[in-house]
């Protein structure tokens, strides 16, 4: 770095002073509420802690300051977090009276990316400050590299325990956050690497040329010898961006197109960025992200982005005579099948709404994207005349199956009309009509949906037998999909319907009858195979229920351990090798071990007991931490390439026999 330069980054941390740092309110609800705040006290809102600490250097990566964030979980489950950014300001506040780090990490809503000349955008301000995971940490301490020296700041519970002091020179710049989640507060505090690194990966997509490392001190590295190596290590990094993060979520698709359709439009007043491409899978995978925030909710960038998209392609389809010959319109659903893209805008001050305010509302970004994607496809259609004919032909095929697929539904609703209530033959329904206190019990087979029907409440709970493994939609079009008598048993159960005039996919939950739908499977490999269909299909065509809560597993134990009158359900080797310890007392011959391969292993009351009664089972509800991060993993997992399936099964399941 030059002198000029190294005098210019000094006048602008000059700049980025305790006078930038503005304060909107205080901290006093956080810990009393902390759902209001992090969504949830969960899993998912333990991980949201580290996304907000990330967030914070990321913002400064936007600025230009930083390029290199890294991560680590520590032995205890605390967490560290490291840029190479400005540093946090430390000077006196003058409204306040004290540090601006110390504003910052104990005043909600406190920071520089509330001054437009500071933070010109920022992913940070969606959420709710580094302040918030101080509040709900048992123990935080910050140190700041900044302009010569080194300061640092201890917290307990959000308090701090003395003034922000000096504690050494450093030639460095930058921020480094360690905090230890309270467990008083959250349900666990065992982070998960891969939920971790989903998000990272996601964010070195999003921001090009920044370095992002993840570090897990609690895992020793496969293959690790020196210092540095050994511990569980992942870097993300990337020099294309959106490029590479389409290349990403199609490594398991085969492509339609040659090359990926990017465009980068900073003409107006928000900055558009995108990479798409078509494969010849049936499905529509388009994720959206605002300043860096996942919008899986979408909003007003992705409806400029599919009004753009649908006009261009339409008119060009119509100009070159491809469509001539078809005797039904194409609607936008049929441009987007076989897509996948990714959507990036930076907007200065994003309007977000929805139920979990993760929906763009700023009605500037529509046009804007609109306008970018018609400029860019217009011109990419015309230049790459091979890949248009392959796109149109593409879109022929959708609107030929979206047909047949309507009149498959159609036939399937005239058929529920006829037949009276409409429910499938094989339902064991519950007696109970509230929704909001019911629950279905997907079954693999009649032989454990005879069981599960006989070991019910039958006031509340419903079971519906699924005979083998269902379709598998990741390799079906659409109108196969309908013709699967499993398939339509599950819609009709639930009382939901899919499909209209303008979108053949949307759903309409609407009339949902249960407000738990549980897959109950056996505790093996197939069991797991059809529980991933199941996940797939709901993944596919019912996000929403995922997404608003309503999709539950059940875990049935493995094993059963016995010595006389003494027994205990376990549900892995660890808690069977405990079982059998504390039974045998020395003389392992008088314990007897029941292994569960199946749900028809177990009698009625066993089944009741250990998997379907509410005040005894444990259900694992499911969650979408990463819409992109799922679509990789079920199109890896369901599609048509072995070696990555394989590998995956191989890093994730510890007990798993894995056929060729």
């Amino acid at each position: 770095m030059t002198n000029e330069e190294l005098r210019k980054r000094s006048r602008e941390q000059d700049e980025y002073s305790a006078d930038s740092i503005q304060v909107l309110e205080g901290l006093e609800a956080v810990r009393k509420r902390p759902a209001m705040y992090i969504g949830d006290v969960s899993v998912r809102g333990l991980h949201h802690l580290v996304y907000e600490v990330v967030d914070n250097s990321i913002d400064e990566a936007l600025a230009g300051y930083c390029t290199r964030i890294d991560v680590t979980i520590n032995e205890d489950n605390s967490i560290t977090v490291v840029d190479n950014g400005r540093g946090i300001p430390v000077e006196m506040h003058e409204k306040e009276k004290r540090s601006a780090l110390e504003v910052v990490m104990t005043v909600l809503h406190a920071g520089g990316k509330f001054d437009k000349d500071t933070y010109k955008v920022s992913g940070g301000l969606h959420g709710v400050g580094v302040s918030c995971v101080n509040a709900l940490s048992s123990r935080m301490t910050v140190e700041v590299m900044r302009q010569g020296r080194k300061w640092s700041q201890t917290y307990e519970k959000g308090k701090p325990l003395a003034p922000v002091a000096p504690v050494g020179d450093s030639d460095e710049s930058g921020t480094i956050t360690t905090f230890m989640p309270d467990n008083t507060i959250f349900q666990t505090i065992d982070f998960k690497f891969d939920i971790l690194a989903a998000r990272l990966r996601e964010l070195a997509f999003l921001n090009k040329n920044i370095l992002l490392t993840l570090t897990d001190r609690r895992e020793p590295a496969e293959n690790g010898s020196s210092e540095e190596q050994a511990h569980l290590t992942e870097n993300f990094y990337s020099e294309r961006g959106l490029i590479e993060f389409v290349e990403y979520l199609d490594v398991n698709r085969e492509r339609l197109t040659e090359k990926i359709i990017y465009i980068n439009y900073d003409k107006g007043d928000v900055p558009v960025e995108l990479a798409l491409q078509y494969n010849t899978s049936f499905s529509e995978n388009v994720h959206s992200y605002v300043n860096n925030i996942n919008t899986i909710e979408g909003g007003t960038h992705l409806a400029g982005f599919r009004r753009g998209l649908t006009r261009t392609l339409k008119k060009y389809a119509e100009d070159s005579g491809l469509t001539s010959k078809l005797k039904f319109d194409i609607n936008g659903d049929d441009f987007r099948e076989g897509l996948t893209a990714v959507i990036s805008v930076k907007v200065a001050e994003p309007q977000f709404e929805g139920q979990t305010k993760t929906k763009l509302g700023n009605s500037e970004v529509m046009g804007s994207v609109d306008v970018a994607v018609s400029t860019a496809l217009t011109n990419y259609l015309e230049e790459n005349p091979r890949d248009a004919k392959s796109i149109v032909q593409k879109v022929i095929l959708a609107a030929t199956a979206r047909h047949a697929a309507r009149k498959a539904r159609e036939l399937v609703q005239r058929k529920n009309v006829l037949s009276g209530s409409g429910l499938p033959g094989k339902l064991a329904d519950c007696a109970d009509r509230d929704p909001s206190v019911s629950e279905i019990f997907l079954v693999e087979g009649d032989s454990a949906g005879g069981t599960a029907k006989q070991g019910r409440d039958r006031r509340f709970q419903a079971i519906l037998p699924l005979r083998g493994k269902i379709l598998n939609v990741e390799k079906a079009m659409q109108h196969k999909i309908f013709d699967s008598e499993e398939i339509k048993n599950i819609f009709t159960a639930l009382g939901v319907t899919i499909g209209t005039e303008d979108d053949s996919k949307a759903l309409n939950t609407s009339g949902l009858r249960y407000a738990k739908v549980i897959i109950m499977t056996d505790a093996d490999v197939d069991g797991s195979h059809i529980t991933t269909l199941i996940m797939t299909f709901f993944f596919r065509y019912m996000k929403e229920l995922i997404e608003n809560g309503h999709i539950y597993i059940a875990t049935p134990p493995l094993y059963l351990v016995k010595k006389g009158k003494a027994e205990k359900y376990c549900w892995s080797d660890e808690e069977r090798d405990a079982a059998i310890r504390e039974m045998a007392q020395g003389k392992e011959s008088s314990v007897t071990i029941q292994r569960y391969k199946g749900l028809g292993e177990m009698n009625a009351e066993q089944l009741w007991e250990t998997t379907m009664n509410p005040e005894t089972r444990t259900l694992r509800q499911v969650t979408i931490d990463s819409a992109a991060e799922a679509d990789h993993i079920f199109s890896m997992l369901m599609g048509d390439e072995v070696p990555p399936r394989r590998e995956f099964i191989e890093r994730h399941a510890k007990y798993a026999n894995i056929d060729a």
